[in-house]
């Protein structure tokens, strides 16, 4: 009897085996599915049967115009407007060291409001520079599916002014945030030297991909060349 018994669980084990083999064939001849590592029949599952899966989406919204021709897609207008994109979130270098105010009410270039840019010279993280991005969603680095499709778009304008002139940007930028759902482009000024009043800059877009834009807006500064720290003014900002 207990002969028996032991040729008819070897049995079931030898159905299962061919059962499972069947199953392994059967799936791989199957347009889209693959099958890698090993199989392990007497567990009773197959290891690596996995369908092809469609990439992430890097960009889930819909273009600002559809099919239309590119309009006006702003960053900033005024605080809290409807038509404005992207949150100044994304400190870095000397990180404490800038703070922005969206709010400011000190001469804007229209509106209600404009932002202000303050810098310190204490180099709190010992990097003798700082920045600011305008992120799309907030605080994203390119790690999660966010940002706009602006492609049509031919350039980013601004108005920027100093608190006292003479303050040295050294560079406004948009794009060029990496990252598995990252920027697709990325473009930038040379420096800019401020002056009291406001002055119009004009990023190139033309020949850029910009269909993932998650960094809308950025501007960095750097100590050797704002000894005393650096306070600015910035203003409709937007991509035409």
């Amino acid at each position: 009897m207990r002969l028996v018994k032991e040729h008819f669980s070897r049995a079931k084990q030898i159905v299962l085996v061919l059962t499972m083999t069947a199953c392994v064939v059967f799936l791989s001849q199957q347009p889209g599915r693959c099958v890698t590592d090993e199989i392990h029949p007497l567990a009773g599952t197959a290891i690596g049967i996995t369908s092809n899966e469609t990439p992430p989406v890097k960009n889930i919204r819909p273009r600002p115009f559809g099919n239309k021709p590119f309009g006006i897609f702003s960053v900033y207008t005024d605080y809290g407007a409807h038509d404005s994109h992207y949150t100044p979130s994304g400190k870095m270098g000397d990180y404490w060291d800038i703070t922005p105010d969206e709010q400011c009410t000190t001469r804007p270039h229209s509106g209600v409001t404009c932002i202000k840019i303050t810098y310190t010279n204490r180099a709190s993280q010992k990097a003798r520079w700082a920045g600011l991005y305008w992120q799309d969603p907030k605080s994203n680095w390119g790690d999660i599916p966010g940002g706009y499709d602006l492609t049509g778009a031919k350039k980013l304008t601004f108005w920027v002014r100093g608190e006292h002139g003479g303050e040295r940007i050294d560079q406004f930028k948009i794009g060029g945030m990496s990252g598995k759902y990252g920027d697709s482009d990325w473009a930038v000024t040379t420096a800019v030297v401020l002056t009291p009043e406001w002055q119009q800059v004009t990023i190139d877009l033309e020949g850029k991909d910009l269909s993932v834009i998650c960094g809308g807006f950025c501007c960095s500064l750097n100590l050797d060349w704002n000894r005393t720290g650096a306070t600015f003014y910035l203003d409709d900002i937007r991509f035409e």
